[in-house]
């Protein structure tokens, strides 16, 4: 299943990508990769099989999707946003940026490539949002705006309760512990501050939950947080010092409202089935090569192979 890529890349698939395409176009299919006593593994030989595996069908299925969204909402995407992209990427690697490049396979110019083909798929996937009166109502339901609260991140449940135990003591001064105690680098020197409301990504869905169940002045138990990709477990403490209350009226933040719902629309795994099955089809994708038969399979109707069209494009080129 394609999913959205935000803010990142992942550049092992994308070195993955390109040597199936170098395997593709790479040469003679005769060209020797290996050769030993009695034998010889060729160009033709590691495509013939490659090809077969699960990974690269999976990667062929990715390169159609989103070559057939650039090209049809490539001009939606500026300059802009693929330089503002390529800068978090870059930041993120931080001095290890050159070797993840080459690691991939990848130059800052193909990087940029694929930023932009992630910001066609993402501006095709929006065209085709339309916000109803019940996704509004949904997006209102969980919806909780901006507050301002204090956290202390660690990286065990023993140093957790020793904070805890000392940031409720009464003369306790809660953003010197932060400094002193916190391992979150984006908060620590500002005494764990930071705003957030409910579609915010600055701090985890189960930090910002405990937070809105404040009053202020008041600090949270131990929350525990777990990395969905590593496992790893860290603990938070979260003060609230100026909550806020949404009341009745949707229509004070109907802006934000309308953009949750629409991200929420966009992000439906069914939603973008849908939505990538129609443009596909507008494309009129066809698989030539029956290998691939069935890689688009979830998102529309089996192509087979015209092998009628497909002899008589090779009797006229020879």
């Amino acid at each position: 299943m394609i999913m959205k890529m935000r803010n990142k890349l992942i550049l092992g698939a994308a070195a993955a990508l390109a040597l199936v395409s170098l395997t593709a176009c790479g040469g003679q299919d005769s060209a020797e990769i290996a050769t030993f006593q009695g034998g010889q593994v060729t160009v033709h030989d590691f495509f013939e099989q490659a090809r077969m595996s699960q990974t690269n069908q999976s990667l062929v299925q990715q390169m159609i999707i989103y070559r057939v969204f650039e090209a049809k909402y490539g001009d939606k995407v500026t300059n802009e946003q693929i330089q503002t992209q390529f800068d978090q990427i870059k930041e993120a690697q931080g001095d290890n940026f050159a070797q993840a490049l080459q690691n991939a396979g990848m130059t800052e110019e193909s990087l940029r490539d694929q930023i932009k083909q992630n910001l066609a798929f993402e501006a095709g996937i929006k065209a085709h949002v339309k916000v109803t009166d019940e996704d509004l109502q949904n997006a209102w339901a969980s919806f909780h705006p901006e507050v301002t609260a204090s956290i202390i991140q660690v990286a065990s449940e023993d140093d957790a309760k020793a904070v805890l135990e000392e940031v409720k003591k009464p003369d306790a001064d809660f953003a010197a512990i932060a400094k002193e105690k916190s391992i979150d680098t984006a908060t620590r020197e500002d005494g764990g501050k930071v705003s957030f409301d409910s579609t915010s990504t600055n701090v985890p869905q189960e930090v910002r939950t405990a937070a809105f169940a404040l009053k202020n002045g008041e600090i949270s138990d131990i929350i525990t947080v777990t990395n969905t990709q590593t496992f790893q477990q860290s603990f938070f403490i979260v003060k609230m010092n100026e909550t806020s209350e949404k009341g009745n009226d949707m229509d004070k933040f109907k802006d934000q409202i309308h953009d949750i719902a629409e991200t929420n629309q966009a992000a439906d795994q069914a939603f973008q089935t849908r939505v990538i099955g129609e443009v596909l089809k507008a494309a009129n994708v066809k698989i030539v090569d029956p290998t691939f038969n069935n890689v688009l399979a979830t998102f529309m109707p089996t192509q087979t192979t015209d092998t009628s069209e497909t002899s008589e494009s090779t009797s006229e080129s020879n």
